[in-house]
């Protein structure tokens, strides 16, 4: 399938736009449910792809989630810590690498049963013994392809035992996932990180009743304390702002933009992109702060302006892993060169995202010079529209379709479906906010 953007250069944004719920709070809200006693109620929960995947594992593994649609309330009927049944078959995570890894940690502990997990051509070729291994350490037992690295993965549940484990890289997904094996360990589990990842998981686990404690020089240790039961809650789900960050440098680059996100996530461990493009001179308000279930949540409105060139080093790439795809385009139109670096992480997400900006962009006349763990863009670089492909990534397709609003010339999208897996109507939004 193609998208033909079509000569969008001269066509402004302006207006009021909700992004899709949080993905990473959505994960997590059906998983936690699934193990908390009672009912848990999600309003707001993110009706892409990859959640569907959670739910879809929870369901054959015996949990009761209700069906996940738009603007509808998902409950999920707890079975408790130890109350997860064999499936009968394999378990499928789709395109979604948080569902297989938090789930690794999820299943590692289940004595005496038997699980198998997969997922689509990309999340088969993702590294998973970034968990498999810490998971390892507590006494897990995973086997799969190349070693225990790539899925298919089988999971043989043991008694794990409570280690402290100190993780290579700030991965959200890797301490989760620790931190999920820890609630039925033998003894308490430590983790810690070189940097802080995002921290919904610590948040959420408190919410619901787990034992644990965040402490450490930058919050970089999380210690959990098995034996306590969660219990279901009432959890709302707010804006994505790896979702929200397309609009945000979309309404930064094109000139007369006037555009207002509402409703999202301000978690500190996320906002990342608020940093950096307040570095670059960006003109962003965050209006009607508030707390929503534990969670920061604002409203963010974004106008025109010129911007500079940015560094982004490894500190910082934890907390905006997800909008360096944007950011690369916002780059074409900064004064001077921004540099990435410390970002090798982004190789192995739905494609190498470094790898594929630098391609795609490249096609429209962007001048990147790419490195082992980062790039270096050259601002000030018209972009011209060309055919481009999202290459099955959903931050790839919006990111260039930012790009196309800019670029002097059509631009046709190949595979711009990839936009699903996080923002199902994100074309719509985008042709709203145009007109």
């Amino acid at each position: 399938m193609a998208l033909a953007l079509g000569t969008t250069a001269g066509r402004s944004l302006k207006g009021r736009v909700q992004v899709p719920g949080d993905k990473s709070i959505s994960h997590r809200s059906l998983l936690f449910g699934a193990i908390a006693e009672g009912t848990t109620t999600i309003e707001g929960l993110l009706p892409a792809e990859d959640p569907l995947s959670t739910a879809a594992c929870l369901r054959a593994m015996g949990v009761k989630v209700s069906a996940i649609e738009t603007g509808q309330v998902v409950q999920v009927e707890g079975v408790g810590l130890d109350g997860f049944q064999e499936p009968e078959s394999v378990l499928d995570c789709g395109n979604s690498g948080t569902t297989m890894r938090l789930m690794l940690g999820l299943l590692a502990g289940r004595t005496g049963r038997h699980f198998v997990m997969t997922g689509d051509d990309s999340l088969r070729r993702r590294p998973m013994k970034r968990v498999g291994g810490p998971l390892a350490e507590m006494g897990a037992c995973i086997a799969g392809r190349s070693g225990g690295n790539l899925a298919p993965l089988a999971i043989a549940g043991q008694q794990l035992s409570g280690q402290v484990i100190r993780t290579p890289v700030a991965s959200a997904q890797v301490k989760s996932a620790i931190l999920l094996a820890a609630l039925t360990a033998q003894g308490s589990t430590t983790v810690i990180e070189p940097v802080q990842s995002r921290d919904h998981s610590e948040r959420m686990l408190r919410a619901f009743g787990a034992d644990l404690t965040v402490g450490g020089p930058g919050n970089t240790e999380v210690v959990v304390t098995p034996g306590r039961s969660l219990t279901g809650q009432n959890v709302i789900v707010p804006g994505d702002i790896s979702s929200a960050a397309f609009w945000l440098v979309a309404g930064a680059i094109t000139p007369g933009a006037d555009l207002t996100v509402e409703n999202v996530g301000l978690n500190p461990s996320r906002t990342g992109i608020l940093d950096v493009l307040e570095q670059m001179g960006a003109r962003i308000e965050v209006l009607n702060q508030r707390d929503v279930a534990g969670e920061p949540v604002g409203d963010l409105r974004v106008t025109h302006g010129p911007l500079n060139a940015f560094e982004i080093g490894a500190d910082l790439i934890p907390r905006l892993v997800d909008e360096i795809p944007v950011l690369s385009v916002a780059a074409c139109y900064a004064t001077g060169i921004s540099r990435v670096s410390g970002a090798e992480e982004l190789r192995v997400k739905e494609t190498d995202r470094l790898a594929v900006m630098a391609r795609q962009l490249g096609a429209m006349g962007a001048r990147i010079e790419e490195f082992a763990d980062g790039m270096a863009i050259h601002g000030e670089t018209p972009l011209k529209g060309a055919e481009v492909d999202s290459e099955t990534d959903h931050r790839v397709a919006m990111s260039l379709a930012v790009a196309a609003q800019i670029a002097t010339g059509s631009t046709t999208l190949h595979r711009p479906e990839a936009a699903a897996v996080s923002y199902p109507n994100f074309w719509d939004d985008l042709e709203r906010l145009q007109a």
